[in-house]
């Protein structure tokens, strides 16, 4: 027998300039894609950033956050992505989701209304308790930052 996991609730409120609930395109995605709310095209220059509305706000169940990530298709074909790279929505924010996009390509792209823009995850935290301390144990990495264990 199939052990179903009961699934989180995420509450989504539409606000009127959107036209799309966000979901996932498979049944194996970790994320839902979130689209553009716009009325009109938007485009972006090369190097520039925009915050895309979504037209949707969201209440989260306490212990979850949501993460916006980029598209990895917008990413490699057309150089769109994330400024932050990965968004944090936490469960206390009650906002509109805005999208903070750049361009990073040679080229002029154009955001169309309601075209898919990130993906969303849901995801569980813990906040830790913070202990200040001293010294640290010792690892076999010790100190070694970027690039210690290689390329």
């Amino acid at each position: 027998m199939e052990n179903k996991k009961e699934k989180t609730i995420l509450k989504i409120q539409r606000l009127p300039h959107n036209k799309i609930i966000p979901e996932y395109q498979t049944e194996g995605a970790s994320g839902m894609d979130l689209c553009a709310a716009i009325d009109e095209p938007i485009s972006l220059k090369p190097m520039e950033r925009k915050l895309i509305p979504t037209g949707l706000k969201i209440e989260l169940e306490h212990g979850y956050e949501a993460q916006v990530r980029p598209r990895s298709g917008l990413s490699i074909k057309h150089g769109i992505t994330l400024i932050n790279c990965v968004g944090t929505i936490d469960e206390d924010y009650r906002g509109e989701l805005c999208v903070p996009i750049v361009n990073l390509s040679t080229e002029e792209y154009t955001i169309q209304p309601n075209e898919r823009i990130a993906q969303m995850v849901i995801a569980k935290y813990e906040q830790a308790k913070l202990e200040v301390v001293t010294e640290l144990s010792d690892t076999v990495r010790g100190e070694g930052g970027f690039g210690s264990t290689g390329k």
